[in-house]
């Protein structure tokens, strides 16, 4: 295995889930499903999206997040004291105007640890793969969004005091995957799109919080979960949104250009699809020591991007920050949610593959 530097192709965490690992949750929770005949399905599902990255020519490997019910699930069901279904409903919407509502989980009770997060996941990938391991985690912001002022008051008086809840938990979790070997941690962060929507931001205001001091915060309550490990690379991936193919905010990466500057993350996956991302120009701001990864090719849609196009877009890029230190990904993930993103394993497999040959052609 080369360095983290030598890494050009990479997915972002989530793929999509088979259908029998689907049918074999409900079968789980409706008791139909011993957890031993659960299990066993679960690693071949990571077992195929193991050798779907690798066959595909992807650098760096997750378990494509086949063991959650979201890209949350490691936080929601690892410790007690949350409703899953019982926070605010977010919508989702796509170019056509199509929407979405989502049900996020909220805060009832003090939080208590019932096991790992993500342990599970790590070790079993570690054991099936030779490549470089990712595991991917959410940001203490992203899980800000599960504290609602009237259902999570009576476990904390304050957002703050859960916030405090999470940063601990959540840097316990990497210390554990560190000891546990794990030289590769992503921090999700789609909530920070929040802070760069003009109408989102707008939002904030209305309800008396400062966007500019919401972003401060988030930025040390990062570093505060993943500082102090040497040797260790830390990704922040942000999107604008990723549900069933639909999205939420929109809006250049310029309003939060400062968390290039400010956090201590080694690598930014950045969403770059399409328009609503804006131009390359906010990364400029990146110190030069630090590495971004283009997402450029939609994982909301099946249509093949053009392999001359995605070169074009990596050498506009490349005015902004040398080649050197970009990378190739998909926009996001394939499925933030069980139920995936509109198009098929085949054309994720063909999406994937055009990730890695474009990777290969380029660096």
């Amino acid at each position: 295995m080369g360095t983290l530097m030598d890494v050009r192709a990479e997915v972002v965490g989530s793929l999509l889930r088979p259908r029998y690992l689907a049918d074999a949750r409900r079968q789980l929770e409706a008791g139909e499903l011993t957890p031993l005949g659960y299990k066993t399905l679960e690693d071949q599902a990571v077992d195929e999206a193991i050798a779907l990255q690798t066959s595909a020519g992807i650098d760096v490997i997750t378990d494509g997040e086949q063991r959650r019910y979201a890209f949350y699930g490691h936080l929601v069901e690892s410790v007690s004291g949350f409703d899953k279904l019982g926070g605010w409903a977010i919508p989702f919407r796509d170019e056509k105007g199509e929407e979405l509502v989502l049900k996020r989980p909220v805060v009832v009770a003090k939080l208590r640890p019932l096991r790992n997060m993500a342990a599970e996941e790590f070790t079993y990938l570690r054991a099936k793969t030779k490549a470089h391991a990712k595991v991917t985690l959410i940001s203490a912001q992203q899980a800000a969004a599960y504290y609602d002022p009237d259902k999570s008051k009576d476990a904390y008086p304050t957002r703050d005091a859960y916030l405090a809840d999470i940063v601990e938990l959540s840097r316990r979790e990497v210390d554990e995957l560190v000891r546990l070997g794990c030289t590769y941690i992503q921090i999700d962060a789609p909530q920070y799109a929040a802070l760069l929507d003009p109408e989102l931001r707008d939002g904030y205001r209305k309800r008396g919080s400062d966007p500019e001091k919401l972003i401060d915060a988030c930025i040390e309550m990062d570093n505060a979960i993943i500082g102090g490990h040497p040797g260790v690379t830390f990704a922040m991936h942000i999107c604008r949104g990723n549900n069933q193919s639909k999205f939420y905010a929109a809006g250049g990466y310029e309003p939060i250009a400062r968390i290039f500057e400010k956090t201590k993350f080694n690598r930014f996956l950045l969403e770059y699809d399409d328009e609503r991302s804006g131009g390359f120009e906010p990364l400029q701001h990146l110190p030069e020591d630090r590495v971004v990864v283009l997402g450029l090719v939609t994982s909301k849609k099946p249509a093949l991007e053009r392999e001359e196009e995605l070169k074009r877009r990596i050498a506009e890029a490349s005015r902004y920050v040398p080649l050197d230190r970009l990378a190739l990904s998909p926009q996001c993930g394939f499925a933030s949610t069980m139920e995936g993103n509109r198009l098929s394993i085949d054309d994720e497999r063909r999406k994937l593959e055009l990730v890695g040959r474009v990777a290969r052609s380029v660096w």
